[in-house]
């Protein structure tokens, strides 16, 4: 594992975090104050951000069940978050118990948890990288230990992108990444969009901005235009929700109102 030693971790406490507002989102506990009361708000802009949490972390697992099952054995989640299980690499390795697994995300309270992202199944590997998406080079580098990238690999980029703007290079990330993928490789997306309410979207990433925070909800358009020179798997760009629900745990939201996030998986030629 790369990074700090858990013992030496410096939370920053002082301002919300994606990846602990995610973890209150789905119930968890290792959220704090400042996470919860901004998770909270966001509430008040659509009641139904926990829903949201839960189709997006079902499309994961959907997907990953997805690829296994059509013969992928690397992955490379980049935006993990803090563990809950079932994690990435446990659906990977029920599917195909040698698969190899690396994790990526910046917070330290993921470092903290990274133990319980490393139960690799003997066949297999898991490993952890403490690293900003920012810099791919340094992802790829460590990645590198774990993975071989003469071989296809999943790249998972989930409810990531919605955090980076296009000034800072949210295309120019997404290219260096699946450049250095082999052919036969995957990229695999979910993002959150404006589509259906623009208004309240508009107001959360304002709530974002006041905060230090980016966040840059997306069209379906806008979404599809990443996956550029990739082959897409049916169905093509989707609500999260509708993205292959017979591979199981489809999330049971009330009312008729989608749940405003896309997803999708494409190949590299």
């Amino acid at each position: 594992m790369t990074g700090q030693e858990p013992q030496s971790i410096e939370i920053d406490t002082s301002k919300p975090h994606p990846a602990r507002m995610y973890d209150w989102f789905l119930g968890g506990k290792d959220n704090y104050p400042v996470d919860e009361q901004m998770a909270r708000q966001l509430l008040t802009l659509d009641a139904r951000g926990r829903d949201m949490a839960r189709v997006n972390r079902a499309f994961m697992h959907r997907a990953t069940r997805w690829l296994a099952e059509h013969g992928v054995r690397q992955f490379l989640d980049i935006g993990t978050g803090i563990p809950t299980e079932p994690n990435l690499h446990q659906i990977a390795q029920q599917a195909a118990p040698e698969a190899r697994v690396v994790y990526c995300d910046n917070d330290p309270i993921v470092l903290a948890h990274a133990a319980a992202l490393l139960r690799s199944t003997p066949e297999g590997a898991t490993e952890y990288i403490q690293a900003d998406a920012r810099r791919p080079e340094t992802i790829l580098a460590e990645a590198g230990k774990v993975l071989d990238f003469d071989q296809p690999i999943a790249l998972s980029l989930l409810a990531l992108l919605h955090f980076i703007d296009d000034e800072d290079g949210a295309a120019a990330l997404v290219g260096k990444l699946v450049g250095q993928l082999p052919s036969g490789s995957y990229l695999v997306l979910s993002h959150t969009t404006g589509d259906f309410n623009p208004e309240g979207a508009a107001q959360a990433r304002a709530m974002y901005k006041a905060r230090g925070m980016t966040l840059r909800p997306r069209s379906r358009a806008e979404l599809t235009a990443f996956f550029d020179g990739l082959e897409l798997v049916e169905p093509g760009v989707s609500l999260s929700a509708d993205w292959h629900p017979e591979l199981g745990e489809v999330i049971d939201v009330p009312g008729d109102e989608p749940i405003p996030g896309y997803a999708g998986v494409a190949r590299k030629p």
